[in-house]
């Protein structure tokens, strides 16, 4: 199903109503008072580690060599690149790429 094919549900009034009085008592996420949003800060301050490594993340391709695709494999094949973890894609390219270019 495409983006295009979804449809849209929109709420009835009394069905909403509902929706609201759950969210107001669930337990795990209250509504915020004053006092939560004065002692809010910025996640770079509250969480450095976690907003380091974030930023750390692979950015795009300064000359875009590769091309992001879908490819059906047995799942055989795919579980036995993933064994090794990390990386991957990128044994699983180079295997490609010796059996193309020798």
């Amino acid at each position: 199903m495409t983006e295009s094919d979804r449809e849209i549900y929109i709420l009835t009034d009394e069905e909403e109503a509902e929706a609201q009085r759950e969210i107001a008592l669930d337990p795990d996420a209250p509504e915020w008072t004053d006092e939560d949003w004065a002692r809010a800060r910025p996640a770079g301050e509250a969480l450095p580690h976690l907003v380091a490594e974030y930023r750390r993340a692979r950015s795009k391709q300064k000359a875009p060599v590769k091309e992001k695709v879908t490819l059906r494999l047995d799942a055989d094949i795919l579980a036995h690149f993933r064994r090794d973890g990390k990386g991957w894609q990128t044994r699983l390219n180079d295997v490609l790429r010796k059996a193309v270019i020798g």
